[in-house]
């Protein structure tokens, strides 16, 4: 399977939630936008600092969200992508969210695959939906 990963599935798997994807396992290729270094590593980063995980925890997950990352490609954000997210939604969907959508539409387009767009976000799912892609996740 062909998935484009949202950073929601990542931290299932990585903090160990409930409800993690099923479907994982079976994604044999799985692309993301590069923002999901930074929208990972922030998360752990907040409930570090928020006094809900030792350093053992941590130094645990952050290799584990560093493994996960490693096992996708990662398509950068460029002038398209953020042109393409500024670009009205048929659906309501915030700025980071966008950006994760046009860049699987993108990369949809540019090399003619059909992936689906694995995410536990409601509101990701939705707007994905709303243009076409099956939606596993949410």
């Amino acid at each position: 399977m062909i998935a484009y990963v949202d950073v929601s599935v990542l931290l299932r798997i990585a903090f160990g939630q409930p409800n993690a994807l099923p479907e994982w396992r079976r994604i044999d290729r799985g692309v993301s936008s590069a923002l999901v270094m930074t929208e990972s590593l922030r998360t752990l980063d907040r409930v570090r600092l928020r006094g809900g995980l030792s350093d053992n925890e941590v130094a645990r997950r952050r290799s584990t969200i560093l493994a996960l990352i490693d096992s996708l490609e990662l398509v950068e954000i460029d002038a398209l992508v953020l042109e393409r997210a500024a670009q009205p939604m048929p659906t309501e969907l915030g700025t980071l969210d966008a950006i994760h959508l046009a860049t699987a539409l993108l990369w949809k387009d540019a090399l003619g695959v059909d992936p689906v767009m694995a995410t536990h976000d409601n509101a990701l799912g939705l707007a994905a939906q709303a243009h076409g892609l099956k939606v596993l996740g949410t």
